[in-house]
């Protein structure tokens, strides 16, 4: 037999008179008993709060380990009863320790079956407080504390409550046949939509063709040489998801401020040269093409940050935000190599901490159910190398975990920027630009031509033309799917 277990009143992990009053506390706790009997006495009653309770919502806890034992049971597939829940705390040696069966037998005879959900979902909220209570004593006790890195004290807070939050949204681990069961119904779902994607197109529809568009939890890093446009592209990516999809993106720029970053979505919306909107030189045509453009944009859900020396903690605490508050749909970073690790731990070289970048950015991308784009900065043997200097995997610098942590890669390059006047086939390369995709998790690699409108810094199809939704879904094979979040 289980030697017995037995637990003194000063090693209780929960002291309910230090947090509520004494008489809040008992009232919590005859709710626990009456609950517990509940489940106990009635067949169906377990089913019912198993979704809502957890072990550690009590705050006695002999309900604590009577509770377990009831899951104990559950898990065996053996039947939950007086008889049954008895001889589990038995075995685990607890039976003395709850009071005996004495114990159980006084609370059986609590029956509440008719509204015991809403009594359980009671005591969870009052476990709920006592947790955010705790917390809040942990983060008093380490603010005064002089050595405290406030940076990490903010990031941890902010995770501590998520963890609240979401272990009390009925996240539960599913069976793998469930899992499966969901990945065929998913892949049934897009062949009925022709090939339908729940994907943020990036509104080129031959590089969608190939990709499929930003997919959620993927890094998808881009990366080029300096003056091969990658803030162009991904600022036309990022007008073309939230004006042409009315999809809410975020863009962290870190080399720009957020007034230059407006200048080129201006200039590309309202085709006007970007020099003539530096110097303030509009004509008359300019001013109407401004005016009579700008609509779209200034109402397109686009939220621009541009903290410069951006730390890894303060992105993920402003992603969680922008991810609550406006459903963002994808996160773009420029560039990941101006991010600082911020950890609070000295001694790492760059290649560390872009590591530890790079890894935060794909459990960003994981946590917040997003696709996250960032670009990178590429070594300068690009240039040193003999030939086209095309751009290859082992040029991303600082750090090979870059490419480790990537789902995508991409490289952008223009020809016609190292004086290469024509393509192989004698075609010009005026204006071209291709997307070296190097890496691709998901699906194939492959070069898309696109072309590079320098004076309106804006990438578009290789024919020249933007396209409608319907056409781009005819063009690219890729259907969008808005987003569920529409219909609440």
């Amino acid at each position: 037999m289980k030697q017995q277990r037995r637990r003194s009143p000063e090693k209780t992990k929960r002291n309910p008179e230090q947090i509520f009053d004494f008489q809040q506390s008992s009232h919590i706790i005859e709710l626990e008993a009456a609950v517990l009997g509940g489940v106990i006495k009635e067949k169906d009653a377990l089913t019912t709060v198993i979704d809502v309770l957890k072990p550690e919502s009590f705050i006695s806890e002999k309900h604590e380990a009577i509770y377990q034992a009831i899951l104990t049971l559950f898990g065996k597939s053996e039947p939950v009863d007086l008889l049954t829940v008895t001889n589990q705390l038995r075995l685990n040696g607890e039976l003395e320790f709850i009071g005996g069966a004495a114990y159980l037998a006084r609370i059986s005879a609590k029956s509440i079956s008719s509204h015991i959900e809403q009594d359980a979902r009671i005591i969870v909220q009052y476990a709920i407080r006592r947790s955010i209570v705790k917390i809040m004593g942990d983060v008093q006790t380490k603010a005064y504390e002089d050595t405290t890195d406030v940076f990490n004290l903010l990031d941890s807070t902010e995770q501590h409550l998520r963890e609240i939050q979401e272990g009390n949204l009925n996240k539960n681990i599913p069976d793998l046949h469930l899992v499966v069961q969901k990945t065929i119904q998913e892949i049934k779902n897009k062949a009925e939509q022709d090939g339908g994607s729940a994907s943020v197109p990036s509104g080129f529809p031959s590089l969608d063709r190939v990709t499929g568009g930003w997919h959620n939890t993927e890094l998808v890093i881009i990366a080029a040489r300096p003056a091969m446009g990658k803030t162009a592209f991904v600022v036309s990516a990022l007008r073309n998801a939230a004006i042409d999809f009315k999809m809410p993106v975020a863009l962290f720029s870190l080399e720009m401020s957020s007034q230059q970053v407006m200048l080129r979505l201006i200039s590309a919306e309202a085709e006007i040269d970007s020099n003539k909107l530096r110097k303030g030189e509009l004509e008359t045509e300019d001013w109407h093409a401004l005016h009579s453009r700008l609509n779209n944009l200034a109402t397109a859900p686009i939220y621009i940050d541009d903290t410069p020396a951006l730390s890894v903690l303060e992105l993920r605490t402003k992603a969680r935000r922008l991810k609550a508050f406006h459903n963002i749909r994808l996160l773009i970073v420029d560039y990941l190599q101006l991010m600082t690790a911020g950890n609070g731990k000295g001694g790492m070289n760059r290649e560390q901490e872009i590591a530890a970048i790079s890894r935060s950015l794909k459990t960003i991308a994981k946590e917040l159910n997003i696709p996250v784009l960032a670009l990178s900065q590429l070594s300068r043997s690009v240039e040193t190398r003999a030939g086209d200097k095309r751009p290859q995997l082992s040029d991303l610098r600082e750090s090979g975990s870059i490419e480790q942590d990537a789902d995508v890669v991409m490289f952008l390059y223009r020809p016609e920027y190292y004086q290469i006047t024509e393509t192989e086939t004698g075609e010009s390369t005026k204006g071209m630009a291709e997307v070296i995709i190097a890496k691709n998790r998901s699906g194939s690699v492959d070069n898309v031509n696109l072309r590079f409108v320098g004076k309106y810094t804006r990438f578009m199809e290789f024919d020249g033309f933007t396209v409608s939704q319907d056409k781009y879904e005819e063009i690219s094979g890729t259907k969008i799917l808005g987003s569920k979040a529409n219909d609440l």
